[in-house]
């Protein structure tokens, strides 16, 4: 089951990129010491884990497409692997209709539906909502998600992490190029809050805030000249209440990205 999860989460999110006005993929690799179990024993122990993932942004002819796919591997007494995965579908409200949505500092509204699943954890979660892309000066996107959190896990009965109730998300995602002399930069990166909840065995599940901003070097213009292939920089993670948990994390990764 797990591995058919995975297998339809890429199929259906990669199923508009054929018709694609745009698209960016990429590999990343990121490695860093992080909390890998807030709810065992000892939830501030810190393993060194490593994360590879897979990365897609396309336009196409009513909206676009967002997903990534996640596998980790950590030592935790013994190895540890397992994926994680979002993908989100938005239907833009002003290329469906011809008319124009911006208003303000708004350039375009979107109706979005998202999908998240995880491996071990057996955990599915659908985000209907909205999408509000903004015009902020100096950014390449800079996107607003505000959408329900439903959950369809299988929990404990499944074998999974506990079942859930409903809640709601609002997560903001962005990217700013600059340059500084000869050098090309990025800020990008993205940040949510997900609100509390209840689990099946009647534990608030705590609301979360989640921030991953990265901060990326062009690297394989100043070594190949060859722009907007190979990257290298950090991504700084703060997880408040990780997991809906107690427990709270920062951690800064080394990153390593390779775009198509």
């Amino acid at each position: 089951m797990k591995t058919t999860a995975l297998a339809l989460l890429v199929a259906v999110a990669a199923t508009p990129v054929f018709g694609a006005d745009w698209s960016t993929t990429e590999l990343h690799y990121q490695l860093g010491e992080l909390k890998q179990n807030p709810f065992g024993a000892d939830p501030d122990r810190k393993s060194t884990t490593n994360i590879y993932t897979l990365q897609h942004a396309s336009g196409w002819t009513y909206g676009d497409t967002f997903f990534f796919v996640d596998y980790s591997d950590w030592e935790d007494g013994q190895r540890q692997r397992d994926w994680y995965g979002e993908a989100y579908f938005n239907f833009s409200l002003g290329k469906i209709s011809g008319a124009d949505f911006g208003f303000g500092p708004i350039k375009d509204v979107g109706l979005v539906m998202g999908v998240n699943a995880g491996g071990d954890s057996e955990i599915r979660k659908y985000l209907p909502g909205i999408q509000l892309a903004l015009d902020v000066p100096g950014a390449a996107f800079f996107n607003t998600l505000i959408t329900a959190y439903i959950d369809d896990s299988t929990g404990v009965a499944g074998g999974g992490a506990p079942k859930e109730g409903d809640s709601w998300m609002l997560d903001t995602a962005w990217a700013f190029p600059f340059a500084l002399g000869n050098h090309d930069f990025s800020l990008e990166g993205h940040a949510e809050y997900i609100g509390s909840r209840t689990n099946e065995f009647g534990d608030k599940v705590k609301a979360h805030i989640l921030a991953q901003p990265q901060l990326r070097y062009d690297l394989g213009k100043t070594l190949f000249n060859d722009p907007q292939r190979l990257f290298v920089g950090i991504e700084y993670q703060y997880w408040h209440n990780k997991f809906g948990s107690d427990v709270s994390e920062s951690a800064v990764q080394g990153l390593a990205v390779w775009r198509f």
